[in-house]
Order: structure tokens, then C-alpha cells, then sequence
């Protein structure tokens, strides 16, 4: 992975977010579906790992990762 990835930092507070959220959230995506295909398709990492749940509850402190081309790091806070 690049060090040299855009960074969002993403409010999330304590309240319940799953992964296709923070995808839209973050203007990663323009749908939710553009999210789930991502998702599925494997392109997704959490904290390093691929994801392929698209409804993964999130937390804060959670690291995302886009394994696309100029793909950017959300960070929950």
C-alpha cells in the first residue's frame, strides 16, 4: 500500500455505521451500490484485511482502504 493515499477522516461518534455507509459517507462512492460492488468485488480492506461483508458494523479507530487506483484511507474518529 502507498504511504502516499489521500486521508479522510470520517466523524462516525458512538453511533452504529456499517461499511457501505462509511463508503457513502466518505464520497467514495456515488451509490450504495457502486459501495456493495466494491465490496464484493474485493476491494475493500478493513484494518488490512480484506472485506467482503458489506453490512460489517464499524467502529471507531477503524482503518478503510480502497484497493483502486488513487484509492484514499478513511479513518473513523
Amino acid at each position: 500500500m502507498s504511504d502516499d493515499r489521500e486521508e479522510i477522516r470520517l466523524e462516525v461518534g458512538d453511533r452504529p455505521i456499517n461499511l457501505i455507509q462509511v463508503l457513502k459517507r466518505a464520497n467514495c462512492v456515488l451509490s450504495g451500490g457502486e459501495a456493495k460492488n466494491l465490496v464484493a468485488e474485493g476491494l475493500v480492506r478493513v484494518n488490512g484485511e480484506q472485506e467482503l461483508r458489506k453490512r460489517r458494523q464499524m467502529a471507531v479507530g477503524d482503518v478503510v482502504e480502497l484497493d483502486v487506483e488513487d484509492g484514499p484511507r478513511i479513518i473513523l474518529d
